[in-house]
């Protein structure tokens, strides 16, 4: 899921509260809010009849998103914002958190209470599928 728009100015002052300017050599890219982003992300989830509800609500224009799945046997996983070095064409895309496939589902809690003590801004998203899809874009 990556939206992508690329515009020197927005056309209407109502535009510019839901975009947020990303820097890049030639040109801007406007990135969607965080908010904005997560409640399409909740959509998609939905569309695909995954349950997936919003844990914790950050920033709304530039929150970092992290995104928890539970495969409702005990395993999951936790995707987080990829290094800004990887991306250089202002979507958002997403890095699994961890080395392994599955982690128990108290260690992906844990490692959210950490990064919750270093970013109070941050979205945490809870996804349950018992097939473990995440629908994000993630790096290569």
């Amino acid at each position: 899921m990556s939206v992508l728009i690329k515009r020197a100015k927005p056309r209407r002052s109502s535009e510019q509260k839901f975009l947020q300017p990303v820097a890049e050599k030639t040109e801007q890219v406007m990135r969607v809010r965080s908010d904005f982003w997560v409640a399409a992300y909740l959509r998609r989830c939905a569309v695909a009849g995954v349950a997936a509800v919003l844990r914790r609500r950050g920033a709304a224009e530039a929150g970092a998103i992290f995104v928890k799945i539970d495969r409702l046997d005990g395993r999951g996983a936790l995707y987080g914002p990829a290094p800004q070095s990887e991306v250089d064409d202002g979507d958002r895309r997403f890095d699994r958190l961890h080395a392994a496939d599955w982690i128990d589902a108290a260690a992906a809690d844990e490692r959210l209470r950490r990064e919750l003590a270093f970013d109070v801004d941050l979205w945490i998203v809870e996804v349950e599928d018992r097939l473990g899809r995440n629908f994000l874009d993630l790096l290569p």
